[in-house]
């Protein structure tokens, strides 16, 4: 029991000899020509924490997940995530490319004890991707086809639990019981340590190219008195040294405008008037001059060359906030990471974050990314599997599928 939540989960229901619906979120990296997975990490951490254990218990196990979105290079078929699952599992995972017409209706009722189907990506349903309550979605074709096949729904799908999508809330008003993943379940125990009662000082790192939700995750965790203080690389970094009115020069701002964030600038502005003492901007800048990395500080902008990384000083300046803090969370990277010269702040923070006796947390794909090139996945309290849906819980302290889930959790 998920207490802090008021959420049942694994261990509250017996699911041997029952027909047990997974909803994971297995969203992969795919190569856009040959069609293939490059990065199976989703697929294994559902695997091993929830299926292997559903496995274990004699569960017949469906697996519904989504992959892509309709129109993008990679929207594909399930039947390679399925093929993984069963390496993983050392057993066969069955497939079949069909969401819930007769053919997949058939194979559930088929599946015996300990055995595992995964459907056709949900999504290439044109019903799933409506937001809308639990009710509303019960009555979608979906769970109206399959309803009657489900004792056990789990919820596991932590990375897409910021969309209340048909498959994600629909069948919890029909199945027996409701109940969260082990994914889930990790996750919002881990969050709870650093959103609702994290050990201080609490520090949040945010950086990375992807800076829409930054200004309001500051203004939400240091007007609540969630974090201590807020320290800014990438982007986010830019956008508040120009929200106080720094020029940072003419290739900066034309990067900030071709990704649309110069409107975003009021609201930098705003919150950096309220909480400025707590949010850290950096002192000094590394710039890609003419392929080396040059460091100026921050008082000798405009700069006529890309902003690509923290400097020294500003590192160092992190390093002994990290250093003192109990609650970590780290957001995007600091720098641009795949250049070996503008890695630097980015690998310095991991190392200051594993080094250190806090609670840490790290999440977004680009977060990940830096921390599996720079060998620092081992090394963090907890990694998250959520970019977005991690961006809005630590914004609001919870999501969409989780209210749901706390109002059918049986």
């Amino acid at each position: 029991m998920l207490e802090e939540y008021g959420i049942k989960t694994l261990d509250d229901v017996n699911v041997s000899g029952k027909r047990v619906f997974v909803r994971v979120d297995i969203n992969s990296p795919i190569d856009p020509s040959s069609k293939k997975i490059l990065d199976d990490s989703r697929i294994r951490e559902h695997t091993e924490q929830t299926l292997r254990e559903l496995v274990s218990k004699r569960a017949k196990v469906v697996v519904i997940a989504h992959q892509g979105r309709k129109g993008d290079p990679d929207f594909t078929s399930l039947k390679e995530h399925a093929e993984i699952m069963g390496r993983i599992l050392g057993v066969k995972v069955k497939f079949v490319d069909e969401i819930f017409g007769s053919r997949a209706q058939e194979a559930i009722k088929a599946l015996h004890d300990g055995e595992v189907l995964v459907l056709e990506n949900v999504r290439m349903w044109d019903g799933e991707t409506k937001s809308a309550k639990a009710e509303d979605h019960a009555k979608s074709e979906l769970v109206r086809s399959l309803a009657s096949y489900v004792d056990v729904f789990v919820v596991d799908a932590f990375a897409a639990a910021h969309r209340p999508h048909a498959s994600l809330v629909g069948f919890m008003p029909v199945a027996k019981h409701v109940v969260a993943g082990r994914v889930l379940e990790k996750e919002l125990r881990a969050l709870a340590k650093v959103r609702s009662k994290p050990e201080r000082p609490c520090v949040y790192i945010l950086g990375g190219a992807k800076a829409e939700d930054a200004a309001d995750i500051s203004e939400a965790v240091l007007s609540q008195g969630i974090a201590d203080y807020v320290l800014t690389g990438g982007l986010v970094a830019n956008l508040f040294l120009a929200a106080k009115n720094r020029d940072l020069g003419r290739p900066n701002v034309r990067v900030l405008e071709e990704k649309g964030f110069i409107e975003l600038l009021p609201r930098f502005k705003e919150v950096l008037d309220k909480f400025g003492d707590k949010i850290i901007l950096p002192v000094d800048l590394a710039v890609d001059f003419n392929g080396t990395r040059k460091e100026i500080t921050v008082e000798s902008l405009p700069t006529d060359y890309l902003i690509k990384d923290l400097g020294t000083k500003t590192i160092d300046k992190y390093e002994a906030i990290i250093k003192r803090a109990k609650s970590l969370v780290m957001n995007g990277p600091m720098g641009v990471f795949e250049i070996d010269a503008f890695a630097e702040a980015t690998k310095r923070t991991f190392e200051a974050i594993a080094s250190s006796k806090a609670f840490s947390v790290i999440g977004g794909g680009h977060t990940i990314a830096a921390a599996a090139k720079l060998g620092y996945m081992q090394r963090v309290s907890h990694v998250s599997t959520g970019g977005g849906a991690l961006m809005e819980f630590l914004s609001k302290g919870s999501l969409p599928v989780v209210e749901e889930l706390k109002r059918f959790s049986k």
